[in-house]
């Protein structure tokens, strides 16, 4: 998997492939493709929208977004979930 981290702040980058990998372990499913937009829908019912460009990371409030009120965790919550994958 992708995952770098930021050296001034403990900021976690993730690129879209990387993050659509990670979403499908722990339960999403790609239910369409617009683009390099990966539409990604949990059997719970969360729904989050991916770009996948390439190998480019996420920029950071995209990825906030996402993990806040897509995923609903809590920013540390998710960066365990990358440190331990």
């Amino acid at each position: 998997m992708l995952l770098k981290r930021k050296l001034g702040n403990k900021q976690l980058v993730i690129s879209g492939k990387a993050l659509v990998q990670l979403l499908q372990k722990l339960g999403f499913d790609v239910v369409r493709i617009n683009g390099s937009h990966h539409r990604m829908k949990h059997s719970d019912g969360r729904i989050t929208t991916v770009p996948v460009h390439k190998n480019e990371d996420l920029p950071k409030g995209l990825l906030r977004k996402i993990i806040k009120e897509d995923l609903e965790m809590h920013l540390e919550e998710f960066d365990d979930l990358l440190l331990n994958s």
